[in-house]
């Protein structure tokens, strides 16, 4: 059976200066492998008893071991290539600029398993519940076909997803199997979806943008077809983009929340509601009787503390439309997507931690 948690960290954290310059003189061949994963190591034992101490539950490495949230995609599966899709970052320095993610150039082949460097480090050291995070085979549809390249080896975009459904569901498999109970999927690419600009660009591109949506869930299904799920909570998180503050979608949830909320086949759905790019809560009176929606009303992109008086006050929003009992509350995303990381600083970070955790024990006890 899932188990809800009232307040959740979504996945990402602020990694040390140490770290980040660790990573630096790696790439330029200055550090070993094991120097760095010896400092990766103390980052996460850090990040931990942080966690701990603002008395959040479910716990995460922050993906201290991870260059970005999708990173180990591309580490752990032969046949991707240096090529990506351009994205149009808004926000703090908004530019163009290219997706973290690869185009697919050859047949997709696992290797390794994906957080096989990260897990056992986390159940030997974790003092409590921890999650692990892994991209929606779903994001690689839209983010690594590249016509010219990618179509060399998959005729469509379904073809595609098809293997890199097997990919995750393997993931899952292993995950389950080594005792891990919370599993997180990202999908920001869901997204394109709701977004209206979005939508009417697949549209001029003779795409049927809901067609789409319905393979992506259901190739999202299907890798966690097979597992079991007692003992396991499986949440999905989707936002809008997050990479040095900025985002890069806008709009509600009402374009896909019949679909998302009742087609999906997950427990948790951890959801972006910091900024008004999100939309209302009216979306939200399609979940199912059981389903738990964590609201993320506080934001990981600037450094202002939010009142907790207007957290309190959007939780009763939300609540008119789902029981307060299905709802917990979030950072709307986590603090470094990508390592440079969010645009503010560690202390304000776990400020921020502190607050979800003090609201929700606030509203839930």
């Amino acid at each position: 059976m899932a188990k809800r948690y009232r307040a959740e960290q979504v996945g990402s954290l602020l990694r040390p200066t140490e770290l980040l310059e660790a990573r630096a003189d790696h790439a330029e061949g200055k550090l070993s492998q094991e120097d760095l994963r010896s400092i990766e190591d103390r980052s996460i034992l850090q990040a931990l008893d942080n966690q701990r101490q603002v008395g959040l539950e479910i716990l995460t490495d922050g993906e201290m071991r991870r260059a970005s949230w999708l990173h180990d995609m591309a580490g752990a599966v032969d046949g991707f290539v240096p090529r990506k899709i351009m994205l149009d970052w808004k926000g703090p320095g908004g530019a163009v600029e290219a997706s973290q993610a690869l185009a697919a150039g050859a047949k997709l082949r696992k290797v390794r398993q994906m957080t096989g460097h990260e897990l056992p480090f986390l159940k030997k050291n974790a003092p409590g519940p921890f999650k692990i995070t892994l991209p929606a085979p779903s994001n690689f549809m839209l983010a690594s076909y590249q016509a010219g390249i990618t179509d060399k080896f998959y005729a469509s975009h379904e073809d595609l997803l098809q293997d890199l459904v097997g990919i995750i569901r393997d993931e899952n498999q292993w995950l389950v199997s080594q005792g891990v109970t919370y599993i997180q999927t990202d999908a920001p690419f869901y997204s394109h979806y709701l977004d209206p600009e979005k939508r009417k660009q697949m549209s001029t591109d003779g795409r049927d943008p809901d067609a789409e949506f319905d393979k992506a869930i259901g190739g999202d299904n299907a890798s966690l077809k097979g597992i079991s799920r007692e003992n396991l909570t499986v949440a999905f998180h989707i936002c809008r983009g997050n990479n040095r503050s900025r985002w890069y979608t806008e709009g509600g949830y009402d374009a896909i929340a019949e679909k998302l909320f009742g087609k999906l086949d997950v427990d948790t759905f951890l959801l972006e509601y910091d900024t008004d790019r999100a939309g209302g809560f009216e979306p939200l009176r399609l979940v199912p009787r059981g389903k738990t929606i964590v609201l993320g009303l506080v934001t990981t992109k600037d450094s202002k503390l939010e009142s907790q008086d207007d957290l309190l006050r959007r939780i009763d929003q939300a609540a008119r439309y789902i029981p307060l009992e299905n709802l917990a509350i979030s950072t709307q995303c986590g603090f470094a997507s990508v390592a440079a990381g969010n645009l503010l600083s560690m202390d304000e970070q776990w400020r921020k931690l502190e607050l979800v955790v003090n609201t929700a024990r606030k509203v839930w006890g």
